[in-house]
């Protein structure tokens, strides 16, 4: 039977959409694995997101709380708000109540990517503060580490990410992911869906 990863994202300009299909790839390439794109509901009215000057939605069908349970594994991304996920990805975790008393996704492995504005604009807290939702849920963080070796050294070039997980800057929203970001977001899909398989093989 195979091991099902979903990936699982919010998205407002593009950014870490591009960032969860590379992150699909990765994971798909482990053999065994299914890996699934799904996207969480959205909370602004369209008249807010065409100010805003949101993306179109992708055709990334939208997940329901309960269909959380059918996965072995999950990888959530989502943008930076002031340091923290955004509110869309806050208010689909806060959905999740009946999970969290039945604690249903206790055990199952879980990574975290993101999208900031700028260098300074949050990669680490908006990690850090995510995990919270992980633990009371008593999921597994599965951080990347340094397991993407040379890339996560890069100095001479702008690189998104950390040990906590992927990630990219959108500056102004016109920078899109560069390879090199690309690079991990699919190599953090490869190593959380292989960690995935290894766990639910050992139950």
């Amino acid at each position: 039977m195979a091991t099902k990863v979903y990936i699982v994202y919010y998205s407002m300009y593009g950014h870490v959409k591009k960032l969860a299909e590379e992150i699909k790839k990765g994971a798909a390439s482990v053999e065994g694995v299914e890996a699934t794109l799904w996207q969480v509901p959205e909370t602004l009215h369209e008249d807010v997101l065409g100010k805003l000057g949101a993306a179109p939605k992708s055709d990334t069908p939208i997940i329901s709380a309960a269909e959380l349970t059918e996965a072995d594994g999950f990888i959530f991304g989502f943008p930076t708000r002031f340091g923290m996920m955004s509110a869309q990805f806050k208010a689909f975790f806060d959905s999740t109540g009946g999970l969290w008393g039945a604690q249903s996704l206790s055990g199952k492995p879980a990574g975290i990517f993101y999208s900031t504005g700028s260098q300074g604009g949050g990669q680490e807290t908006t990690a850090l503060t995510a995990i919270t939702q992980l633990v009371h849920h008593g999921m597994i963080f599965v951080p990347i580490g340094y397991t993407f070796g040379a890339g996560m050294f890069e100095m001479e070039k702008v690189k998104g990410g950390s040990p906590y997980g992927a990630g990219t800057y959108a500056g102004d929203g016109s920078r899109q992911p560069s390879e090199l970001e690309l690079e991990q977001a699919f190599h953090q899909g490869k190593y959380i869906a292989t960690i995935t398989k290894k766990l639910k093989g050992a139950k």
